[in-house]
């Protein structure tokens, strides 16, 4: 936790960038920047934070929405920490490096579903728009900050431990856009709910938040997929928030241990060296899907095998917690109303 003198260095930076993203958002709102809104349904899957707030498996959860509602969606995202550069669609040779491991994770999700990486999410919509054929949807994964295009859904994404009404710009907190933005979405999910939460608690959250009527509340929790392996595991991540995975599989293995490496973390031979030294009184190594898609690259998988010792990706999924039929109602009402 960090001390009171480091907070009160931090608050005058905290208060600088708030100016800087404010004077950002004055020159869109003044039309003095582009904005561009295109003549397919958008649907923005975003967060005003930095960290993990459960962007990949609720973009999973729409894709597989619409897909089962028989329409043809693609996804759009930046493709962070990838080694190229301009517009990527994904194909049978693409790997993390290439993609960025959430990219990639989508890829392997959803195997034929056209998927892209672009930093300009204006120019990956209208290529996307060129090169799929029968194409009626795209959703873009953590655009809510590019005001260059305008989505036309937003779902913005809190965690229910860390509220963005509780906390502050960077560096200060952990925000990377103004609180007032939230006002923008067109509805807010709560993710990362406990099993244990009450309607009460819900209740509390929705006073707190106080959202106009136009915006609906929704609440959802990450479900695991069954672990089955016997022995006990260490537990490898490369992602921001790794201690509710950690916690979940603490509650099932009392024994394992948690080998944690920044977010988007690009493993290199010496992590490799350290990982399987710190593996060596573990049965097996447990990572996330994520981490997954960048460890393909690495000989981790196959210097385990060789002691015997498997690499186990978690799968996850998003769990509503309220009612989800009201979320897909949303969702689908809105992509319906704004077919071409």
């Amino acid at each position: 936790m960090r001390s009171s003198f480091v907070n009160i260095l931090l608050i005058p930076l905290s208060w600088l960038y708030a100016l800087g993203v404010a004077i950002r958002h004055m020159l869109f709102d003044q039309r003095l920047l582009p904005s561009f809104r295109v003549d397919i349904p958008t649907i923005c899957v975003g967060n005003i934070a930095v960290g993990g707030t459960g962007k990949t498996p609720m973009t999973a959860y729409i894709v597989q929405l619409l897909l089962d509602h028989g329409y043809h969606p693609a996804i759009l995202s930046r493709g962070y920490k990838r080694t190229t550069r301009g517009f990527v669609m994904a194909d049978s040779q693409s790997t993390a490096e290439t993609l960025g491991d959430e990219a990639m994770q989508m890829h392997r999700t959803f195997p034929d579903l056209p998927i892209a990486v672009c930093e300009s999410r204006v120019r990956g919509v209208y290529q996307l728009k060129r090169q799929v054929e029968g194409l009626d949807v795209i959703v873009l994964d953590d655009a809510m900050q590019h005001r260059s295009i305008r989505c036309g859904f937003t779902v913005l994404l809190t965690p229910y431990d860390r509220l963005y009404i509780d906390d502050h710009m960077l560096p200060w907190g952990t925000l990377r856009d103004l609180p007032s933005r939230a006002l923008k979405a067109d509805t807010i999910v709560v993710t990362k709910c406990p099993d244990t939460i009450r309607p009460i608690d819900m209740r509390v959250i929705d006073n707190r938040l106080h959202l106009p009527t136009y915006q609906q509340l929704h609440f959802a929790g990450i479900e695991y997929a069954p672990l089955t392996q016997k022995g006990t595991p260490l537990v490898l991540t490369g992602i921001a928030r790794p201690e509710y995975m950690y916690e979940h599989v603490r509650s099932l293995y009392p024994q394992a241990e948690l080998l944690a490496y920044p977010d988007h973390h690009s493993f290199t031979p010496e992590d490799i060296e350290t990982i399987l030294a710190k593996a060596k009184p573990f049965e097996f190594v447990l990572t996330t899907e994520k981490d997954l898609q960048r460890l393909q690259s690495s000989t981790l998988a196959e210097q385990l095998d060789a002691q015997g010792k498997a690499l186990i990706a978690l799968p996850i999924r998003m769990r509503f917690c309220t009612p989800k039929e009201y979320f897909d109602k949303q969702i689908l009402q809105y992509v319906h109303e704004n077919q071409r």
